[in-house]
C-alpha cells in the first residue's frame, strides 16, 4: 500500500509541476520553443507539442512503475524495491529538471534561436537525478530479504566414497538471441550503407558502435551453461560457453533453488553488483549460490535443485 500511495502522490506532484510551471510562464516564452542544443539551438517545437511530449515522457514510465507496484512481485525482494524507488524519484526529478532547464533557456527570448542553455544546468539535472535515485533506492529497499534456508534444509546429494559426479545444464533465451541476431544484422547493414554511400564516419559510426555493443552483450548473456564438478562451479557465457566464470567449492557456503523473476532483479541479463549478482534469462527456479563471504550469485537455469544438491554434497564430502 505504501508503494501505491507514495507512487501516486509523487506522480501527481511531478505532473502538476510539468503542467502548471510552463502554463504560468507561457506569455514570457517564444513560439516555438528551443528544445535541443549542440553549441547553439538546433531544434524547436510548438509550446503545446512540447508540453504533450514532456508529459508523455514522464507519464508512460510512471504508469509502468505503478503497474509493477500493483502486481507486487517485483517488490518482494530488496533489490527490486531499490530499483523501483530509485527509478521513480530519479525519473521524476529528471523530467522536472529537463523541463525547468528548457523553460529557463527560452525565458524572455524573442525567438527560439536566441535561447541559451548553460552547461551547468545539464550537469545539475543529471547530478541531482542520480543522487535522488541512489538515496530513494537506499531508503526504500527496506529490510534484507528473508534469510536463506538453514543448512540442514538445503538440498544435499549423498555421494558414495570415491564416487565422481557431474551436473551440466544449459539455457537460452530465444528473445535475447533474436535481438542479438537483429543487432548483428543492423550492424552489418549500417556499416555497408555508410561505406557504400560514402557517408561521413560521424553519421554512422556511433550507430554501428551501439549495434555492436548490443550484439556482443546479447551473445554473451543470451545463452548460459552451468557445470558442477568436484573442482567447483563453472558458468559459461554465450553459445560456445566462453568466457567462463569459475567458483571454487571452498568459496561456497551452500546452494539451493528458489523462484526468481526478471521483475524482481531489474530485468534480463546480468543484474546486481559484484558479490550479489543475478544472471537472469527467464523467470522460475534459479540456482542460488551463497558465498562464505555472505554474497550470493543467482543463475536462472533448468534443473536447479539437482545442481544445488550436488554442490552441497561435494561441499559436505570435502568437510568430511
Amino acid at each position: 500500500m505504501t508503494y501505491r500511495l507514495t507512487g501516486a502522490a509523487w506522480g501527481l506532484i511531478v505532473t502538476a509541476v510539468l503542467v502548471t510551471v510552463p502554463l504560468s510562464l507561457r506569455d514570457r516564452l517564444p513560439e516555438p520553443l528551443a528544445t535541443h542544443w549542440s553549441d547553439r539551438p538546433d531544434n524547436s517545437a510548438p509550446f503545446t507539442a512540447h508540453l504533450v511530449i514532456t508529459l508523455l515522457l514522464w507519464l508512460l514510465p510512471w504508469a509502468l512503475l505503478m503497474g509493477i507496484a500493483l502486481r507486487g512481485r517485483a517488490l518482494e525482494r530488496r533489490l527490486g524495491r531499490g530499483y523501483w524507488w530509485g527509478f521513480l524519484f530519479a525519473w521524476g526529478l529528471f523530467s522536472i529538471g529537463v523541463e525547468v532547464s528548457t523553460l529557463y533557456a527560452n525565458l524572455d527570448r524573442a525567438s527560439w534561436q536566441e535561447a541559451e542553455l548553460p552547461g551547468w544546468t545539464v550537469l545539475a539535472v543529471l547530478g541531482a537525478s542520480a543522487a535522488a535515485g541512489v538515496i530513494a533506492g537506499a531508503l526504500g529497499r527496506g529490510e534484507p530479504d528473508q534469510a536463506p534456508p538453514a543448512r540442514e534444509r538445503a538440498p544435499r546429494l549423498r555421494l558414495r566414497p570415491g564416487q565422481r559426479s557431474v551436473w551440466v545444464s544449459r539455457l537460452g533465451n530465444p528473445w535475447l538471441l533474436a535481438l542479438t541476431a537483429i543487432s548483428a544484422v543492423a550492424l552489418v547493414v549500417t556499416i555497408a550503407v555508410g561505406l557504400v554511400l560514402g557517408l561521413p564516419a560521424n553519421v554512422w559510426a556511433s550507430m554501428a558502435f551501439a549495434f555492436l555493443i548490443a550484439a556482443v552483450s546479447g551473445a554473451m548473456t543470451g545463452t548460459i551453461s552451468v557445470r558442477v564438478t568436484e573442482d567447483g562451479v563453472a558458468v559459461g557465457f554465450g553459445p560456445f560457453g566462453w568466457p567462463v566464470r569459475r567458483i571454487r567449492l571452498s568459496a561456497i557456503d551452500r546452494a539451493w533453488s528458489e523462484p526468481r523473476y526478471p521483475s524482481q532483479v531489474g530485468g534480463w541479463g546480468l543484474r546486481g553488483v559484484p558479490g550479489s549478482a543475478t544472471l537472469m534469462l527467464r523467470g522460475g527456479d534459479c540456482l542460488v549460490i551463497r558465498y562464505k563471504s555472505g554474497g550470493q550469485f543467482v543463475i536462472s537455469i533448468d534443473d536447479a535443485e539437482r545442481g544445488a544438491s550436488l554442490i552441497n554434497g561435494l561441499i559436505e564430502e570435502r568437510v568430511a
